[in-house]
Protein backbone atom coordinates (compact mmCIF):
# COMPACT_ATOMS: atom_id res chain seq x y z
CA UNK A 1 0.00 0.00 0.00
CA UNK A 2 3.10 2.39 0.52
CA UNK A 3 4.58 1.55 -2.24
CA UNK A 4 5.51 4.58 -4.61
CA UNK A 5 4.13 7.00 -2.04
CA UNK A 6 6.17 10.27 -1.57
CA UNK A 7 6.66 10.66 2.08
CA UNK A 8 7.84 13.97 3.84
CA UNK A 9 9.48 12.61 7.21
CA UNK A 10 9.85 15.60 9.85
CA UNK A 11 11.97 15.05 13.04
CA UNK A 12 11.97 17.34 15.73
CA UNK A 13 14.18 17.58 18.92
CA UNK A 14 12.67 14.96 21.23
CA UNK A 15 14.56 11.66 22.74
CA UNK A 16 12.22 9.75 20.16
CA UNK A 17 14.07 10.77 17.37
CA UNK A 18 15.83 7.74 17.26
CA UNK A 19 12.65 5.40 16.58
CA UNK A 20 12.35 7.78 13.12
CA UNK A 21 15.55 6.00 12.07
CA UNK A 22 13.78 2.54 12.43
CA UNK A 23 10.46 4.32 10.86
CA UNK A 24 12.71 5.72 7.93
CA UNK A 25 14.12 1.84 7.40
CA UNK A 26 10.51 0.69 7.24
CA UNK A 27 9.31 3.51 4.82
CA UNK A 28 11.85 2.57 2.58
CA UNK A 29 11.72 -1.34 2.22
CA UNK A 30 7.83 -0.65 1.87
CA UNK A 31 8.65 1.04 -1.27
CA UNK A 32 7.55 4.16 -0.07
CA UNK A 33 10.10 7.78 -1.71
CA UNK A 34 10.84 9.50 1.55
CA UNK A 35 12.19 12.64 1.91
CA UNK A 36 13.37 14.19 5.47
CA UNK A 37 13.23 17.67 6.79
CA UNK A 38 15.14 17.82 10.22
CA UNK A 39 14.81 20.92 12.89
CA UNK A 40 18.01 21.81 14.27
CA UNK A 41 17.58 20.37 17.81
CA UNK A 42 16.40 17.06 15.89
CA UNK A 43 19.99 16.63 15.32
CA UNK A 44 20.66 16.82 19.19
CA UNK A 45 19.61 13.50 18.78
CA UNK A 46 20.05 11.82 15.52
CA UNK A 47 22.66 12.73 12.80
CA UNK A 48 21.42 13.74 9.24
CA UNK A 49 23.69 11.16 7.94
CA UNK A 50 21.82 8.61 9.27
CA UNK A 51 19.14 9.41 7.42
CA UNK A 52 20.29 10.55 4.04
CA UNK A 53 21.93 7.29 3.76
CA UNK A 54 18.43 5.54 4.30
CA UNK A 55 16.53 7.54 2.35
CA UNK A 56 19.08 7.89 -0.37
CA UNK A 57 18.58 11.59 -0.59
CA UNK A 58 19.98 15.02 0.84
CA UNK A 59 18.27 15.81 4.71
CA UNK A 60 16.98 19.25 4.63
CA UNK A 61 17.23 21.32 7.60
CA UNK A 62 18.39 24.73 6.66
CA UNK A 63 15.71 27.59 5.19
CA UNK A 64 18.09 29.27 3.29
CA UNK A 65 20.74 26.24 2.21
CA UNK A 66 21.11 25.52 -1.30
CA UNK A 67 18.04 27.55 -2.57
CA UNK A 68 16.12 25.65 0.00
CA UNK A 69 14.53 29.05 0.53
CA UNK A 70 13.20 29.06 -3.32
CA UNK A 71 11.87 25.37 -2.92
CA UNK A 72 10.55 25.16 0.40
CA UNK A 73 6.32 25.15 -0.84
CA UNK A 74 7.28 22.50 -3.47
CA UNK A 75 7.84 19.75 -0.99
CA UNK A 76 4.34 19.79 0.74
CA UNK A 77 3.48 19.87 -2.87
CA UNK A 78 5.51 17.21 -4.02
CA UNK A 79 4.55 14.25 -0.63
CA UNK A 80 1.57 12.70 -0.67
CA UNK A 81 1.41 13.15 3.07
CA UNK A 82 3.73 14.96 5.54
CA UNK A 83 4.50 13.09 8.91
CA UNK A 84 5.82 14.83 11.43
CA UNK A 85 7.63 12.07 13.80
CA UNK A 86 8.58 12.66 16.19
CA UNK A 87 6.78 15.90 16.90
CA UNK A 88 7.75 17.91 19.87
CA UNK A 89 5.62 20.28 22.35
CA UNK A 90 7.54 23.05 21.10
CA UNK A 91 6.78 22.13 17.24
CA UNK A 92 2.98 21.94 17.87
CA UNK A 93 3.00 25.14 19.74
CA UNK A 94 4.55 26.52 16.77
CA UNK A 95 2.33 25.21 14.11
CA UNK A 96 -0.81 25.81 15.89
CA UNK A 97 0.26 29.76 16.22
CA UNK A 98 1.44 30.43 12.55
CA UNK A 99 5.06 30.56 13.62
CA UNK A 100 7.86 29.94 10.60
CA UNK A 101 10.98 30.22 12.03
CA UNK A 102 12.60 27.22 10.36
CA UNK A 103 12.63 25.16 7.36
CA UNK A 104 9.51 22.19 8.87
CA UNK A 105 7.16 25.25 9.45
CA UNK A 106 7.69 27.12 6.40
CA UNK A 107 6.74 23.43 4.75
CA UNK A 108 3.75 23.16 6.81
CA UNK A 109 2.61 26.46 6.54
CA UNK A 110 2.86 26.16 2.62
CA UNK A 111 1.97 22.55 2.71
CA UNK A 112 -1.19 21.01 -0.20
CA UNK A 113 -0.68 17.68 0.90
CA UNK A 114 -2.22 16.09 4.33
CA UNK A 115 -0.39 16.16 7.91
CA UNK A 116 0.33 13.53 10.00
CA UNK A 117 1.16 14.38 13.31
CA UNK A 118 2.88 11.50 16.00
CA UNK A 119 3.28 13.53 19.21
CA UNK A 120 6.09 12.95 21.46
CA UNK A 121 6.84 14.74 24.82
CA UNK A 122 6.87 14.01 28.82
CA UNK A 123 3.43 13.08 30.72
CA UNK A 124 2.75 16.34 32.24
CA UNK A 125 3.77 18.23 29.09
CA UNK A 126 0.82 15.73 27.22
CA UNK A 127 -1.68 16.40 30.01
CA UNK A 128 -0.89 20.45 29.74
CA UNK A 129 -3.90 22.68 29.18
CA UNK A 130 -1.51 24.36 26.78
CA UNK A 131 -0.73 21.49 24.61
CA UNK A 132 -4.65 20.17 25.06
CA UNK A 133 -5.52 23.74 23.16
CA UNK A 134 -2.49 23.30 21.10
CA UNK A 135 -3.51 20.47 19.76
CA UNK A 136 -7.28 20.88 19.13
CA UNK A 137 -6.68 24.05 16.95
CA UNK A 138 -4.07 21.92 14.97
CA UNK A 139 -7.15 19.12 14.16
CA UNK A 140 -9.86 22.28 14.01
CA UNK A 141 -7.19 23.05 11.03
CA UNK A 142 -7.50 18.96 9.32
CA UNK A 143 -4.33 17.90 10.84
CA UNK A 144 -4.98 14.30 12.03
CA UNK A 145 -2.97 12.67 14.72
CA UNK A 146 -1.50 9.54 15.99
CA UNK A 147 -2.17 8.00 18.94
CA UNK A 148 0.48 8.15 21.96
CA UNK A 149 1.51 4.94 24.11
CA UNK A 150 1.81 4.20 28.01
CA UNK A 151 5.23 3.54 29.21
CA UNK A 152 8.84 4.76 30.37
CA UNK A 153 9.04 8.56 29.66
CA UNK A 154 12.82 10.09 28.69
CA UNK A 155 11.99 12.00 32.44
CA UNK A 156 11.94 7.92 33.92
CA UNK A 157 8.49 8.67 34.52
CA UNK A 158 5.94 6.18 33.48
CA UNK A 159 2.68 7.60 31.81
CA UNK A 160 1.52 8.57 28.45
CA UNK A 161 3.43 10.80 26.06
CA UNK A 162 5.72 8.29 24.25
CA UNK A 163 5.45 8.24 20.42
CA UNK A 164 3.82 5.26 18.74
CA UNK A 165 5.98 2.46 17.69
CA UNK A 166 7.23 2.93 14.04
CA UNK A 167 5.72 -0.66 13.19
CA UNK A 168 2.10 1.62 14.81
CA UNK A 169 3.26 4.25 12.60
CA UNK A 170 2.93 2.42 9.76
CA UNK A 171 -0.03 0.78 10.35
CA UNK A 172 -1.73 4.28 10.24
CA UNK A 173 0.28 5.74 6.91
CA UNK A 174 -1.46 2.21 5.42
CA UNK A 175 -4.78 3.25 6.99
CA UNK A 176 -4.90 6.89 5.99
CA UNK A 177 -4.11 5.45 2.32
CA UNK A 178 -6.97 2.66 2.17
CA UNK A 179 -9.25 5.14 2.89
CA UNK A 180 -9.02 6.22 -0.87
CA UNK A 181 -10.61 2.34 -1.62
CA UNK A 182 -13.62 1.01 -1.79
CA UNK A 183 -16.10 3.59 -0.10
CA UNK A 184 -15.34 6.90 -1.01
CA UNK A 185 -18.13 8.78 -1.45
CA UNK A 186 -20.47 7.15 0.61
CA UNK A 187 -22.02 7.40 4.31
CA UNK A 188 -22.57 5.33 6.95
CA UNK A 189 -24.56 5.28 10.24
CA UNK A 190 -22.89 3.17 13.04
CA UNK A 191 -24.21 2.70 17.00
CA UNK A 192 -22.04 1.26 19.19
CA UNK A 193 -22.08 1.03 23.22
CA UNK A 194 -24.82 0.14 26.06
CA UNK A 195 -27.77 2.78 26.79
CA UNK A 196 -28.58 3.58 30.34
CA UNK A 197 -32.28 3.72 31.26
CA UNK A 198 -32.43 6.06 34.44
CA UNK A 199 -34.56 4.90 36.94
CA UNK A 200 -33.41 7.99 39.36
CA UNK A 201 -30.72 10.22 39.34
CA UNK A 202 -28.65 7.36 40.39
CA UNK A 203 -29.29 4.01 39.18
CA UNK A 204 -30.03 2.85 35.63
CA UNK A 205 -30.57 -0.39 33.73
CA UNK A 206 -28.00 -1.37 31.59
CA UNK A 207 -25.59 -3.99 29.98
CA UNK A 208 -22.34 -4.51 30.04
CA UNK A 209 -21.18 -3.70 26.44
CA UNK A 210 -18.18 -1.40 26.14
CA UNK A 211 -18.00 -0.33 22.31
CA UNK A 212 -15.27 -1.59 21.23
CA UNK A 213 -16.96 -3.48 17.88
CA UNK A 214 -19.22 -1.07 17.01
CA UNK A 215 -15.82 1.69 17.11
CA UNK A 216 -14.01 -0.75 15.68
CA UNK A 217 -16.67 -1.01 12.23
CA UNK A 218 -16.93 2.98 12.54
CA UNK A 219 -12.80 3.17 11.84
CA UNK A 220 -12.82 0.51 9.01
CA UNK A 221 -15.96 2.07 7.09
CA UNK A 222 -13.99 5.85 7.80
CA UNK A 223 -10.45 3.88 6.73
CA UNK A 224 -12.25 2.87 3.60
CA UNK A 225 -13.07 6.02 2.74
CA UNK A 226 -16.81 6.24 4.07
CA UNK A 227 -17.84 9.46 5.79
CA UNK A 228 -18.89 8.00 8.97
CA UNK A 229 -21.53 9.30 11.75
CA UNK A 230 -21.61 6.90 15.00
CA UNK A 231 -23.99 7.14 17.59
CA UNK A 232 -22.31 6.20 20.82
CA UNK A 233 -23.61 5.29 24.26
CA UNK A 234 -22.04 5.73 27.46
CA UNK A 235 -18.38 4.83 26.60
CA UNK A 236 -14.60 6.19 27.57
CA UNK A 237 -13.36 4.78 24.13
CA UNK A 238 -11.42 7.20 22.06
CA UNK A 239 -12.65 7.83 18.55
CA UNK A 240 -10.75 8.16 15.37
CA UNK A 241 -10.02 11.69 14.59
CA UNK A 242 -11.87 12.28 11.32
CA UNK A 243 -15.30 10.04 12.66
CA UNK A 244 -18.38 12.26 13.95
CA UNK A 245 -19.51 11.28 16.68
CA UNK A 246 -22.45 11.90 18.65
CA UNK A 247 -22.40 10.71 22.42
CA UNK A 248 -26.15 9.58 23.70
CA UNK A 249 -27.09 7.81 26.70
CA UNK A 250 -30.91 6.42 26.56
CA UNK A 251 -32.47 4.12 23.81
CA UNK A 252 -34.65 6.71 23.33
CA UNK A 253 -31.73 9.58 22.65
CA UNK A 254 -30.27 6.75 20.17
CA UNK A 255 -33.62 6.54 18.51
CA UNK A 256 -33.80 10.29 17.85
CA UNK A 257 -29.98 10.48 16.54
CA UNK A 258 -30.33 7.72 14.25
CA UNK A 259 -33.66 8.70 12.63
CA UNK A 260 -32.20 12.39 12.08
CA UNK A 261 -31.15 12.14 8.43
CA UNK A 262 -31.71 8.43 8.22
CA UNK A 263 -32.09 8.56 4.30
CA UNK A 264 -28.88 9.68 4.00
CA UNK A 265 -27.06 7.48 4.62
CA UNK A 266 -25.97 4.55 2.45
CA UNK A 267 -24.89 2.32 5.06
CA UNK A 268 -26.32 1.72 8.39
CA UNK A 269 -24.69 -0.81 11.19
CA UNK A 270 -26.91 -1.56 14.53
CA UNK A 271 -23.80 -2.71 16.70
CA UNK A 272 -25.00 -1.22 19.91
CA UNK A 273 -26.39 -3.04 22.77
CA UNK A 274 -29.88 -1.24 22.86
CA UNK A 275 -32.09 -1.90 26.36
CA UNK A 276 -35.20 -3.30 25.60
CA UNK A 277 -37.08 -1.90 28.61
CA UNK A 278 -36.84 1.20 30.02
CA UNK A 279 -38.75 2.14 33.49
CA UNK A 280 -42.20 3.24 32.89
CA UNK A 281 -41.85 6.22 35.42
CA UNK A 282 -38.34 7.78 35.97
CA UNK A 283 -38.20 9.11 39.94
CA UNK A 284 -36.88 12.51 40.37
CA UNK A 285 -35.69 11.89 43.60
CA UNK A 286 -33.13 8.83 44.82
CA UNK A 287 -35.51 6.07 46.03
CA UNK A 288 -34.77 4.94 49.42
CA UNK A 289 -34.06 1.80 50.74
CA UNK A 290 -37.25 0.50 52.28
CA UNK A 291 -37.44 -3.13 54.31
CA UNK A 292 -40.41 -3.91 51.56
CA UNK A 293 -39.91 -5.21 48.33
CA UNK A 294 -39.25 -2.95 45.16
CA UNK A 295 -41.55 -3.10 42.38
CA UNK A 296 -40.07 -1.88 38.97
CA UNK A 297 -42.79 -1.14 35.84
CA UNK A 298 -40.80 -1.75 32.84
CA UNK A 299 -42.11 -0.65 28.89
CA UNK A 300 -40.52 -1.46 25.83
CA UNK A 301 -38.30 0.72 23.89
CA UNK A 302 -38.65 1.83 20.33
CA UNK A 303 -36.97 -0.67 18.33
CA UNK A 304 -34.22 0.95 16.32
CA UNK A 305 -33.32 -2.15 13.72
CA UNK A 306 -36.92 -2.70 12.69
CA UNK A 307 -37.88 0.71 12.61
CA UNK A 308 -34.65 1.31 10.31
CA UNK A 309 -35.62 -1.44 8.70
CA UNK A 310 -39.31 -0.20 7.77
CA UNK A 311 -38.13 3.31 6.37
CA UNK A 312 -34.87 2.12 4.20
CA UNK A 313 -34.71 2.51 0.83
CA UNK A 314 -33.13 1.09 -2.49
CA UNK A 315 -29.57 1.75 -2.30
CA UNK A 316 -29.19 1.96 1.91
CA UNK A 317 -27.70 -1.22 3.61
CA UNK A 318 -28.82 -2.23 6.91
CA UNK A 319 -26.87 -4.39 8.95
CA UNK A 320 -28.01 -5.75 12.48
CA UNK A 321 -26.45 -7.72 15.00
CA UNK A 322 -27.83 -10.99 17.16
CA UNK A 323 -26.35 -11.92 20.39
CA UNK A 324 -27.76 -15.38 21.04
CA UNK A 325 -27.04 -18.01 23.62
CA UNK A 326 -29.50 -20.88 22.42
CA UNK A 327 -30.67 -21.87 18.42
CA UNK A 328 -28.34 -19.19 17.21
CA UNK A 329 -29.11 -19.78 13.74
CA UNK A 330 -32.62 -19.54 14.14
CA UNK A 331 -32.79 -16.52 15.69
CA UNK A 332 -30.32 -14.73 13.78
CA UNK A 333 -32.34 -15.70 10.16
CA UNK A 334 -35.20 -14.81 12.24
CA UNK A 335 -34.02 -11.32 13.30
CA UNK A 336 -33.28 -10.96 9.78
CA UNK A 337 -36.59 -11.81 8.42
CA UNK A 338 -38.57 -9.60 10.92
CA UNK A 339 -35.92 -6.76 10.67
CA UNK A 340 -36.09 -5.91 7.29
CA UNK A 341 -32.18 -5.98 7.45
CA UNK A 342 -30.12 -7.04 4.68
CA UNK A 343 -27.11 -8.83 6.72
CA UNK A 344 -26.93 -9.78 10.31
CA UNK A 345 -24.21 -10.59 12.56
CA UNK A 346 -24.26 -13.56 14.68
CA UNK A 347 -22.59 -13.53 18.12
CA UNK A 348 -23.15 -16.57 20.60
CA UNK A 349 -22.21 -16.16 24.06
CA UNK A 350 -21.40 -19.96 23.77
CA UNK A 351 -18.21 -19.31 21.69
CA UNK A 352 -14.97 -18.32 23.96
CA UNK A 353 -13.86 -15.04 24.20
CA UNK A 354 -16.83 -13.60 21.94
CA UNK A 355 -19.70 -10.94 23.43
CA UNK A 356 -19.41 -8.38 25.73
CA UNK A 357 -16.26 -6.90 27.02
CA UNK A 358 -13.27 -9.14 25.39
CA UNK A 359 -10.81 -7.79 22.70
CA UNK A 360 -12.01 -10.64 20.77
CA UNK A 361 -14.96 -11.86 18.61
CA UNK A 362 -16.00 -14.79 16.64
CA UNK A 363 -18.72 -13.94 14.53
CA UNK A 364 -21.09 -15.55 11.45
CA UNK A 365 -23.06 -13.43 8.84
CA UNK A 366 -26.13 -14.17 6.99
CA UNK A 367 -27.56 -11.82 4.14
CA UNK A 368 -31.14 -11.75 2.48
CA UNK A 369 -29.62 -13.72 -0.46
CA UNK A 370 -29.40 -16.93 1.57
CA UNK A 371 -25.62 -16.58 2.04
CA UNK A 372 -23.69 -17.59 5.22
CA UNK A 373 -20.50 -16.49 6.17
CA UNK A 374 -18.17 -18.09 8.83
CA UNK A 375 -15.16 -16.66 10.61
CA UNK A 376 -13.33 -17.52 13.28
CA UNK A 377 -12.54 -16.06 16.45
CA UNK A 378 -10.13 -12.55 15.53
CA UNK A 379 -9.61 -9.68 17.43
CA UNK A 380 -13.11 -7.18 17.42
CA UNK A 381 -10.67 -5.02 14.56
CA UNK A 382 -10.14 -7.99 12.66
CA UNK A 383 -13.22 -9.17 12.81
CA UNK A 384 -14.64 -5.04 11.22
CA UNK A 385 -12.13 -5.99 8.68
CA UNK A 386 -14.41 -8.86 7.69
CA UNK A 387 -17.59 -6.81 8.11
CA UNK A 388 -16.89 -4.22 5.97
CA UNK A 389 -15.63 -6.46 3.09
CA UNK A 390 -18.70 -8.55 3.75
CA UNK A 391 -20.76 -5.53 3.11
CA UNK A 392 -18.66 -4.14 0.04
CA UNK A 393 -19.03 -7.87 -1.50
CA UNK A 394 -22.93 -7.46 -0.68
CA UNK A 395 -23.10 -4.29 -2.36
CA UNK A 396 -21.61 -5.15 -5.51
Amino acid sequence: MLKGKKILLCITGSIAAYKSVILLRLLVKSGAEVKVIMTESAKDFVTPLTFSTLSKNKVLSDLFDDGTWENHAMLGRWADVMLIAPASCNTLAKMANGFCDNLLLAVYLSSQCPVLIAPAMDEDMWHHPASKKNMEILKQNGNQFLHVNNGELASGLIGEGRMAEPEEIIESLTHFFLRKLNLEGLKALVTAGPTYEEIDPVRFIGNHSSGKMGVAIAEELFTRGADVQLVLGPSEIEIENGIKVKRVTSANEMYEACMENFKSYNIIVMAAAVADFTPKKKANQKIKKTAGEFSLELIKTKDILLEAGKIKTKGQTLVGFALETNNEKENALKKLEEKNADLIILNSLNDAGAGFGHNTNKITIFDTHKKEYKFPGKTKKEVAFDIVNTIIQFRK
